[in-house]
């Protein structure tokens, strides 16, 4: 009990370093207008931190993992101040790249050094909940964080909230520093191990449904705020707000999405949150030009969307209970690696032809997704129900 405000305390600094991620989707226009870029080219700030991201992380946990955790957590907030720094303070487009890239890096090493941290900080058997709880102050940040942000930019400058995003770093260095217990490092895990999972076709296939589920999310989310000023004709006011109730809904779906995997399995979770959310995109494509429209189908794309997150997470790991950590990873990395196809696909997409198009793409990235779940779901559960079939056969014969 006397760590649990410990916990809570990194779900607040993990809610920082998720805005500084999230928000460049709510501000492009703003960014694109103020460097003078295409809101295309600007799209791919998130191309650029996706790809640092996925990158550069495991191979960042490889190389510090003797280091000890609070010392990891204070050296990456530092960097992460620095990175914040950078896009407040230089201009044009080439350091605002250089920012992202820093940002990627360091927060992809202090999540992941937080969640190791929360576990150990939780009491016996609460392990779960303690990474929940930080997963959680991750996601808040595109309830508050985002819209937040998005009206900072639209009232000011969209540097003042990298501006404010880098003192409340510092502060965060300062409270963890006064309040997180040393914690000793681990073994390093070499990349060779980690990646030979990715030799089981199981494994493989089920990292393919994430890559194509988070491309058909991203091709959309990365260029919404465009979209809904243009396209749907809402205000400034009308955009903070849907951005908002994006951010409601995701965290709904997520909560629902582990709800119906406990009560229902992840067959019918996966497939069927899939191809709502692909629904949803072809339903906002359709009714583009209506604001009242488009905003409920805005939180029922991200309900559809967030409630894939939990079901995958634990798909993955039932695949490798005994490399859970690996598989988590391995996952985060195909995750931001699909953000930054997507991003980039997306780019192509507005310059070529037009954000209307955006959201077919996108549906049918997630089509395909969830005919990958239901083919290699379908396969698994055939293969245990004709293991169990063959084990009660044997089980007659000893008895006969």
């Amino acid at each position: 009990m006397a760590n649990t405000w410990k916990i809570y305390m990194l779900a607040v600094v993990s809610f920082l370093v998720g805005t500084s991620e999230f928000i460049i989707a709510g501000i492009l226009d703003k960014v694109a207008g103020s460097i003078g870029v295409s809101v295309s080219a600007a799209g791919q700030l998130m191309t650029v931190f996706s790809l640092a991201y996925a990158f550069g992380t495991p191979v960042l946990m490889a190389a510090t993992a003797r280091l000890e955790r609070r010392k990891l957590l204070l050296y990456s907030l530092a960097i992460f101040v620095i990175g914040n720094g950078i896009a407040v303070a230089l201009p044009g487009f080439g350091f605002l790249i250089g920012s992202r890239i820093i940002l990627a890096l360091s927060t992809g090493v202090f999540v992941v050094t937080a969640l190791t941290v929360a576990s150990k900080l939780a009491p016996e058997g609460k392990q779960g909940s303690a990474i929940a709880t930080l997963v959680m102050g991750f996601s808040t940040s595109l309830i508050i964080g985002v819209p937040l942000g998005r009206l900072v930019a639209s009232a000011y400058d969209w540097k003042l909230i990298f501006g404010g995003i880098g003192l409340l770093g510092l502060l965060a260095i300062l409270v963890i520093a006064f309040t997180i217990p040393r914690t000793d490092g681990e073994e390093p895990v070499p990349l060779r191990k980690q990646l030979a999972l990715l030799k089981e076709p199981r494994i493989a296939v089920a990292l393919t449904l994430t890559f194509f589920w988070i491309v058909g999310y991203s091709i959309v989310y990365t260029y919404i705020s465009p979209f809904l000023l243009t396209v749907t004709g809402m205000s400034e006011k009308v955009v903070s707000a849907g951005l908002f109730a994006f951010g409601v809904a995701s965290l709904i779906g997520s909560k629902v999405g582990g709800f119906s995997t406990d009560k229902w399995g992840v067959p019918r979770t996966l497939v069927g949150g899939m191809l709502l959310h692909a629904a949803a995109l072809i339903l906002i494509s359709l009714a583009a030009q209506s604001p009242a429209l488009v905003f409920p189908l805005l939180m029922l794309w991200s309900f559809s969307a967030w409630s894939s997150g939990p079901t995958q997470q634990y798909n993955l790991i039932t695949l490798a209970p005994e490399a859970s950590g690996i598989m988590l990873s391995l996952n985060t990395s195909v995750l931001q690696l699909a953000m930054a196809a997507g991003a980039g696909i997306g780019g192509i997409v507005v310059e070529q032809a037009s954000l209307t198009t955006l959201s077919w793409i996108g549906a049918a990235a997630v089509v395909i997704a969830a005919g990958i779940a239901a083919a290699s779901l379908g396969r698994s559960r055939a293969r245990s129900t004709s293991t169990r079939e063959l084990e009660e056969r044997n089980l007659q014969k000893t008895g006969a």
